[in-house]
């Protein structure tokens, strides 16, 4: 038995040695290289490419297994611009043949020098990373039978490696080129390296990576693992930082769990601050938005700690600064194809008019939108994402400017589910008063819906108006009721389909820029023919009131009310939101005395009802004489040439009225269905 088992000893010895010879001699007495013409048609008609290793080709096997060549081109099709697809300087690795069969990979080096890829799309809008390699012609097996199921490895189970160790791995030299022929684009990535140190199993890889983005820094250095025994299974330490553009710094910490089996994770993220405006003029172009403040986006940092796995992700303690803005928030998600979303967003303080197109760009927005209202009617939104979305969620914001409305304390919660998404509550401070409102938006089917509830108690109208409209046009404490309701996702539509009622209430305030009690009083003054005074005209009231209903878009009124100490004004008709047409008549009625305003002298002169008609952009006025005939005015009638002058159809236009009319404009351009 001793005998047998030596013999067997020295036979396997020998099998060894002379294995180790052989390896060690044929490369040197094999040419390789006689080959090549064989090895680049094989190549050439598997891709369907013209492909070339211009150097020689390196082959040894003993005690190292390497293969180096150089100058390796695959081409491209015709009709792109480059010559190349992919392009490699030269290329050597080594690695030790008998520790692999124990699974114990030893790299002695492995360089990539001048990897070069181009990714192209050619005038005729074929890309040229298609179709590589020709179509076969045979047919294609049919399926096999089916078999009983083998049991199920565990995913990462019997992985072919335990042990690996680098000595020198770089990728030096690279570059990546993008054409877009058509839209005469060309990016380019350049001077790629790519080092990896300490490279083994039971200690942390480091690695370096740096590149050239149209000629500007991009770096990323960090460290990854040790990845342990059982490469893909357990917990692996990530320590990333990236760096670009002299603006961009990104640190990512944290843990991989599992990557290959059921991949979790959990990250600490923060970018440092940086300046969008120079990160884009770094890259060499436009910025891409433009703002009503040029100083605007010009500085943003973020912080946030992020966990997740297949299942779910989730968002905490994240602080997103931007300019004078801070905004803490926390956002959490799971079941991915019907995302169900909550959200905690907390602001401080924003100004969103600094963020908005300057003013003159708004209006050229608004007018190729309205040409092109036709085309976009054709193009339906598809509210499919919105029906699988659940969301719940609510927002704060401490100090709020919008179109120059400035409010506080701002409370919004949101929620929804099967396309329903109910907006309740909303809350405000604004202008010495209080705003809520609820409202609801379902897009369940093709054609949304939406309602809305406003309540709004002892708002101060003059600083309001102010602000949004920049015009002094009324004041007063204000109070409303409102209800609406519409359809469609469409101008027009929402207009036609607009339904509702409201109440609005201005207590102790005044129209300004017209005095409507001396309009009352004399003629003269209605219709501009008195001399101006020095001061601004206006009319205090003690109340107006305004009662209105909506259907179907036309806006019915027939109790709006003005009270003041001369006189009485009641307003009745309807607004066409569809036509924009106006249809009204203003009915003043005059107070004989002054009587608890100090002043007990009796007063006289022309009550003058006024029609008001015409379009919101274009709103016509003019004196109902009949009416004031019927109410048998006796006082303060004008004088026939002054009548004739009032009177349409009567002469040459007056110049006078259409001062009146001008206010008018003013005051509709003032309300909601004028803008």
């Amino acid at each position: 038995m001793k005998r047998l088992l030596k013999w067997a000893l020295i036979l396997g010895g020998g099998l060894l040695l002379l294995v180790i010879v052989a390896l060690l001699i044929v490369p040197r007495f094999v040419d390789v290289n006689k080959y090549k013409p064989e090895i680049e048609k094989k190549v050439s008609e598997a891709t369907g490419r013209p492909f070339s290793i211009g150097g020689k080709l390196q082959l040894s096997l003993f005690p190292w297994a390497g293969l180096a060549f150089s100058d390796l081109h695959l081409g491209n099709p015709p009709g792109f611009e480059e010559k190349d697809f992919v392009s490699v300087k030269s290329f050597e690795a080594r690695v030790k043949l008998l520790p692999l069969l124990s699974r114990d990979v030893q790299v002695k080096r492995f360089i990539l020098e001048g990897p070069r890829i181009v990714l192209e799309r050619s005038k005729a809008g074929r890309v040229n990373w298609e179709g590589i390699g020709k179509p076969s012609d045979k047919v294609p097996p049919k399926p096999p039978k089916k078999e009983k199921k083998l049991p199920e490895t565990e995913p990462g189970e019997g992985l072919p490696i335990k042990a690996i160790a680098v000595g020198e791995f770089a990728v030096t030299e690279g570059s990546a080129l993008w054409i877009d022929q058509p839209k005469g684009e060309r990016r380019e990535i350049s001077d790629v390296t790519l080092r990896l140190y300490d490279v083994s199993l039971d200690r942390p890889i480091r690695f370096a990576f740096s590149a050239k983005l149209d000629k500007h820094p991009l770096s990323m250095e960090g460290k990854a693992g040790p990845l342990g025994k059982d490469p893909g299974k357990g917990t692996i330490p990530l320590d990333l930082v990236v760096k670009g553009l002299k603006e961009l710094d990104i640190s990512l910490k944290g843990n991989i769990v599992d990557p290959a089996t059921r991949p979790q994770f959990d990250l600490a993220l923060e970018v440092s601050p940086f300046s969008p405006r120079k990160l884009v003029a770094a890259l060499g172009q436009t910025f891409p938005v433009t703002t009503a403040d040029p100083e605007a986006l010009n500085r943003v940092s973020l912080q946030a700690k992020v966990r997740g796995d297949q299942e779910h992700v989730s968002v905490s303690d994240g602080v997103l600064d931007l300019d004078e803005s801070k905004l803490s928030f926390s956002i959490k998600a799971k079941d991915y194809s019907k995302p169900d979303v909550q959200f905690d967003l907390n602001l401080d303080t924003i100004d969103v008019d600094r963020y908005l197109p300057p003013q003159a760009e708004q209006k050229n927005t608004e007018e190729v939108t309205q040409a092109k209202g036709s085309a976009a009617q054709q193009d339906k939104m598809d509210y499919t994402p919105l029906r699988r979305l659940v969301l719940d969620g609510s927002i704060r914001v401490g100090r709020l400017k919008a179109q120059g409305a400035k409010m506080q304390d701002l409370y919004l919660k949101v929620s929804g589910k099967n396309g329903r998404f109910d907006l309740k509550p909303l809350t405000a401070k604004l202008y010495g008063g209080d705003l809520s409102a609820a409202g609801a938006l379902d897009v369940g089917k093709n054609t949304p819906k939406s309602n809305m509830e406003l309540h709004v108690k002892e708002i101060q109208a003059g600083p309001l108006l102010k602000d949004v409209l920049e015009k002094d046009l009324l004041e007063g404490n204000v109070q409303a009721e409102v209800a609406l309701s519409m359809a469609g996702d469409e101008a027009e539509n929402i207009k036609r389909t607009l339904n509702g009622k409201g109440d609005l209430l201005f207590k102790d305030g005044a129209i300004v820029g017209i005095d409507l009690a001396g309009m009352v009083r004399n003629t003269k003054a209605a219709f501009g023919l008195a001399e101006k005074k020095a001061e601004r005209p206006k009319t205090d009231f003690s109340e107006l009131h305004s009662s209105f209903t909506i259907t179907d878009g036309i806006v019915d009124t027939q109790e709006t009310s003005l009270s003041s100490p001369l006189l009485r004004v009641l307003a009745t008709g309807k607004a066409d939101l569809v036509k924009e047409t106006l249809d009204f008549r203003v009915e003043p009625s005059f107070v004989a005395t002054l009587k608890g305003q100090g002043d007990t002298k009796q007063r006289s002169g022309l009550n003058v009802p006024v029609l008001v008609t015409g379009t919101f952009s274009s709103p016509k006025f003019r004196p109902d004489l009949k009416g004031m005939l019927k109410k048998g005015l006796e006082e303060g009638i004008p004088k026939p040439s002054e009548l004739k002058k009032i009177l349409p159809g009567q002469g040459n236009a007056s110049e006078e009225l259409k001062s009146l009319e001008g206010k008018g404009k003013e005051l509709l351009k003032g309300l909601p269905f004028g803008r």
